[in-house]
């Protein structure tokens, strides 16, 4: 792979450049350039990798060789804290014990240091995901679909160009997955960011998709624009997740 990064207006660009990882008796080999501000579903069996792949790009893991690239910047040494990327998992990460309105401000500064703009930021994040007024609710107060929501606000005040979402909406009914579907791409239209989305649901896939990887025993098995990941007739795994 060459070493540049696809870059957009946005600045963003995702990369491994023949990364290598060992965990226990697993390997993890990923080489891949992925598109600048697009939506890319991140697609495979259990344990086949997925997370370990957003988890070298969010610096929770290390490799034992190769470069991380993020946003144009080799990425490989910095801490978790100092990369480009917002992260939303599924159990949304908030502290039950705190409002919404710290809950994310935390995003912004986790000494909680806040000007009169980052808490108007705040404010108008929370007004973007449907929460107004919600500043002062306990995530426990909460429903599954309102928490994810106060995650993506999380995401959005911190305006980072890269944003890694692991299986965000597995834990929420069907109706709620399709309107945070509908959320997450509205939020991508107004920022522009490249979406990592990891997801086990093909319709995912079809419904938000650019660009689709699958990842295959601690390989990338396919990266195709969606159309092309759609159509591919050549790997076995890949036609029974999308139920060809």
């Amino acid at each position: 792979m060459s070493g540049d990064v696809k870059t957009g207006e946005n600045g963003a660009g995702i990369a491994l450049d023949g990364v290598r990882l060992r965990l226990g008796t697993q390997d993890f080999d990923f080489d891949m350039a992925l598109p600048a501000g697009k939506i890319i579903a991140v697609t495979g069996p259990s344990g086949s990798g997925k997370t370990t792949l957003l988890n070298l790009l969010a610096g929770f893991e290390t490799p034992d060789r190769g470069r991380v690239l993020l946003a144009g910047q080799d990425v490989t040494a910095l801490h978790p804290s100092e990369r480009p990327v917002s992260l939303v998992f599924q159990d949304n990460n908030l502290f039950s014990h705190l409002d919404l309105f710290t809950n994310i401000g935390l995003g912004i500064s986790p000494r909680f240091a806040l000007s009169s703009a980052d808490r108007d930021r705040i404010s108008a994040a929370l007004a973007r995901v449907g929460l107004a007024g919600f500043e002062k609710r306990l995530p426990p107060s909460l429903s599954g679909g309102e928490r994810q929501r106060a995650a993506f606000a999380r995401a959005l005040v911190r305006n980072r160009p890269v944003l890694l979402l692991d299986e965000p909406f597995a834990a929420l009914d069907p109706s709620l997955r399709q309107s945070m579907a509908a959320l997450l791409q509205a939020l991508h239209d107004d920022t522009g960011n490249t979406v990592l989305l990891v997801t086990h649901d093909p319709a995912e896939v079809r419904r938000l998709a650019d660009h689709a990887l699958f990842v295959s025993q601690g390989r990338i098995a396919l990266s195709a624009p969606v159309d092309a990941f759609l159509a591919h007739r050549n790997i076995p795994e890949v036609l029974d997740f999308l139920g060809s």
